[in-house]
């Protein structure tokens, strides 16, 4: 991370230029639904009462009819992000991957050439498949959370209003999806290492991350836990210094308390994604030092011949008297 901080700055620059392109385009899309809302004269007089019985009647006026149309927008948008996201993310963990097992193998073959790096081909098809399992398990773990929210509310009847269990079913349900989905994604991310690598297809690349799991186990266990309590430590700062914006706000121009909290989002933004690519170059690491080591061992130094003319028996000084059995003549 330190030695190549390129490596890190490439990853934040894709991923905030698809996010960038994402907001820009969901900015776009709400203000041409905003445009095709209409409001008559009375929706704007009760507007201007600004009496909240009478804006909601005015609001609920206005957005009357446009579910519709709601429901429309988030399909295609979600559509097309989930595409667009799968081919950027393709191109980038193949360009990211290759140039980590290229920086790693040098280490792990002691400078060698690096012609024999494995993984030659990106394998572009293996990984927008990668991807899109992992946009869909994104998308179903969306609608698990809609699901969650629906089944609170039908424990909650109005003849017997519980709050309560409602809101520890929807907490139960929401936290087992967020779960599943962790974990899930974890391994799919993991898995675009061998792809690239070995050039293995979707199903064999997530075998050889189970049996990479299971044969590392330590030393996976050992990374999640370091980056994760590096995340965990980003966070509280974060929260930390956003505290001080947010306490000056009635001091400094709305702006600026506005720009602070941002400026201190988006640091933290920067940073979590910089340490996902250590993250991932600690998993290419194991990769390459493991299998490095796996290739001494089958393929052990030979031996050094004796010296030429020399019996290998002579080489022993049977003089000496540690190793004599009579002691030597006087």
């Amino acid at each position: 991370m330190l030695r190549q901080p390129s490596l890190g700055l490439a990853e934040i620059a894709w991923r905030w230029s698809f996010g960038g392109a994402a907001v820009a385009l969901c900015a776009v899309a709400f203000t041409e639904y905003l445009d095709t809302l209409t409001a008559t004269r009375g929706d704007l007089l009760l507007l201007r009462t600004r009496h909240p019985a009478l804006v909601s009647q005015a609001l609920a006026h206005i957005f009357r009819g446009s579910a519709g149309r709601v429901v429309e927008v988030v399909v295609v948008l979600a559509l097309c992000l989930a595409i667009g996201w799968t081919v950027i993310a393709a191109l980038a963990r193949a360009a990211t991957v290759r140039a980590l097992l290229d920086y790693f193998h040098q280490f792990a073959t002691s400078g060698v050439d690096r012609e024999g790096v494995p993984g030659a081909k990106s394998h572009f098809g293996s990984l927008f498949e990668l991807n899109f399992l992992r946009a869909s398990m994104t998308l179903a773990a969306a609608v698990g959370f809609l699901a969650a929210f629906i089944l609170g509310g039908v424990a909650a009847r109005a003849e017997n209003p519980s709050p309560g269990a409602a809101f520890l079913i929807m907490l139960g349900i929401a936290g087992l999806v967020w779960l599943v989905w962790t974990v899930l994604n974890w391994f799919l991310s993991l898995a675009a290492i061998f792809v690239v690598r070995d050039g293995r297809d979707v199903f064999a690349s997530i075998s050889a991350t189970i049996d990479f799991c299971r044969d590392h186990a330590g030393s996976v266990f050992a990374v999640g836990s370091w980056f994760g309590l590096a995340h965990v430590a980003a966070f509280f700062a974060a929260t930390t210094l956003v505290a001080f914006p947010i306490g000056m706000a009635s001091v400094l121009p709305p702006a600026a308390a506005l720009g602070g909290v941002l400026l201190v989002t988006l640091l933290y933004f920067a940073l979590v994604d910089y340490l996902y690519l250590g993250r991932l170059a600690a998993y290419v690491a194991i990769t390459q030092f493991a299998e490095a080591t796996m290739t001494e061992s089958q393929n052990p130094l030979p031996l050094k011949p004796p010296t030429a003319g020399v019996p290998q028996s002579d080489t022993v000084d049977t003089e000496e008297l540690i190793l004599g059995d009579r002691p030597a003549p006087g």
